[in-house]
């Protein structure tokens, strides 16, 4: 077999926050610029009926997360193993359950029955991160603000450590139309972003850093020493610049000057002004950056900006995606020359456990066949290219299945999708994985469908939503909500399909 260059990653999936606002940011999935052409993976799946569901899942998650323990039999690469793999932020921490999010569980619970009613019970009781994704969720007195809800969060004894995303950036989501945000370089008459004007973003770059950021940083800093903070920052946008050139949207100087310079901006804040904050910057998945040319130039990106990489905790992983966790984090065995890691590549060790390749990304050359081998990619990339010893989160809220999508390009609402591993601490490899944690809040809706619930048309209607995967493409499943609204009967088949253990 002949190796293959130059691929474009899998799209990545839906994220957005529970903002009624009309600038909800929806899902994302980028990762190709052209991806409606490429193949379509030939993976059959099928739906699990879980009938036995309530005995495994009628366990009590507690919010404390687990102490990690490292039992491992083989010797990690040099780069995981520095000296500096200290202090993981979230050892030994409460982690904080908003209430908000509980009530719309509750919403659901109420009309469910046996092995789904078990589970959402479970479900509502694990700890998930709370996106900042329009300036109105900044301050305030509610779970629905970063204010309202670390006063909530450090009125607790001991005090309850809170995730954020923050999630505001000009020209937000350059790729997709569910997500788009509502700081633009340039205004439409309806306010929308006119995203074929690419000349400069100073303006939206002045409005990010007054009316988004800095807001933001003072509120963290009324807080210092009273509540832990960890924040994922501005998820998708960097992984878009290092892959979507091509695309106008997204590589046009304005749209990049506002990704570099506002995620230069938010970064060098949080490191300089709030140094408690654990800062992780968004790394989109294995199945978009894990070609070695895409994570080189994300990892040359991330050099060119100068970014203070050493205050930088890691990064964030398939955030508001659906890629498998795995079973095992392969055996690191480089390439000659490189540092990927050839394990499971050009059909070694296929029957290995680390090496199942549900999403065939093997077969095309990507070593990142599932989040954990990604984790290692990420960690000795970032050693090689930035010389730091990074750590990394991973998103495992909507990641239990394994094979449920016909093409792992898909990303919005998929269906036959279940719930992954609670937010913990415990993890395949605690010298470099700091958490699994829930970035996305099982039951958000990563998009709407053409037609919305009420009937109305939807203004944010992205066609991969009404790819073959995404619940809402077949005759007799119900309309999806905008991104970020309650999805009822997507977050049941999450609940039926999960699996926690």
């Amino acid at each position: 077999m002949e190796e293959e260059h130059g691929h474009v990653g899998i799209a990545c999936g839906g994220h957005a926050g529970d903002t009624a606002v009309a600038s909800t940011p929806a899902a994302k999935r980028q990762g190709s610029g052209d991806v409606a052409s490429r193949r379509s993976m030939p993976h059959f799946w099928t739906f699990v009926i879980i009938l036995a569901i309530a005995g495994n899942l009628a366990i009590i998650f507690a919010s404390r997360v687990d102490s990690p323990s490292i039992a491992r039999d083989r010797t990690l690469p040099r780069a995981l193993k520095a000296s500096g793999i200290t202090g993981n932020p979230f050892e030994g921490q409460v982690l904080y359950k908003n209430p908000v999010n509980q009530a719309q569980f509750d919403e659901s619970i109420n009309s469910a029955f046996g092995p789904v009613k078990a589970s959402l019970k479970a479900m509502r009781d694990v700890p998930s991160a709370y996106w900042i994704d329009v300036k109105a969720k900044i301050k305030g007195n509610t779970e629905r603000s970063l204010q309202g809800i670390l006063q909530d969060a450090s009125s607790k004894s001991p005090a309850e450590m809170v995730v954020f995303i923050w999630y505001d950036l000009p020209n937000r989501d350059c790729k997709a139309k569910a997500s788009n945000g509502e700081i633009c370089c340039k205004y439409n008459p309806d306010r929308t972003c006119d995203y074929t004007w690419q000349l400069e973003c100073n303006d939206g770059l002045n409005e990010y850093k007054e009316t988004y950021a800095d807001p933001f940083i003072e509120v963290l800093q009324k807080f210092k020493g009273k509540v832990p903070v960890a924040i994922v920052v501005e998820p998708d946008s960097l992984p878009n610049l290092a892959t979507n050139t091509g695309n106008p949207r997204c590589g046009g100087a304005a749209t990049r000057q506002a990704y570099e310079e506002g995620i230069a901006y938010a970064v060098k804040q949080l490191t300089s002004k709030t140094p408690w904050v654990a800062v992780y910057i968004d790394a989109a998945h294995g199945g978009w950056l894990g070609w070695q040319n895409n994570l080189v130039g994300f990892m040359t990106i991330l050099k060119d900006m100068k970014l203070p990489m050493n205050k930088v905790r890691g990064f964030a992983q398939n955030v508001a995606n659906y890629q498998p966790l795995g079973e095992a984090m392969c055996p690191y065995e480089p390439d000659s020359g490189t540092n990927r890691n050839g394990y499971c590549l050009n059909g070694r060790h296929s029957s290995e456990v680390c090496c199942a390749d549900p999403c065939s990304l093997a077969a095309e050359w990507n070593p990142a066949n599932n989040e954990l081998n990604y984790a290692q990619e990420l960690i000795n990339a970032a050693k090689s290219v930035l010389g730091i010893d990074a750590h990394v989160i991973i998103d495992t809220g909507r990641n239990g299945v394994t094979d449920m999508r016909k093409s792992c390009a898909n990303w919005c609402n998929i269906r036959g999708a279940g719930a992954g591993k609670p937010s913990t601490t415990n993890t395949a490899e605690p010298a470099i994985i700091d958490a699994y944690f829930w970035l996305k809040t099982p039951g958000e809706s990563d998009g709407c469908t053409a037609t919305l619930p009420s009937g109305e048309v939807c203004p944010r209607f992205d066609s991969d939503c009404q790819s073959i995967d995404s619940i809402g493409s077949a005759v007799g499943e119900p309309h999806a909500p905008e991104a970020g609204r309650w999805f009822d009967y997507q977050v049941k088949q999450l609940a039926e399909l999960a699996h926690m253990d």
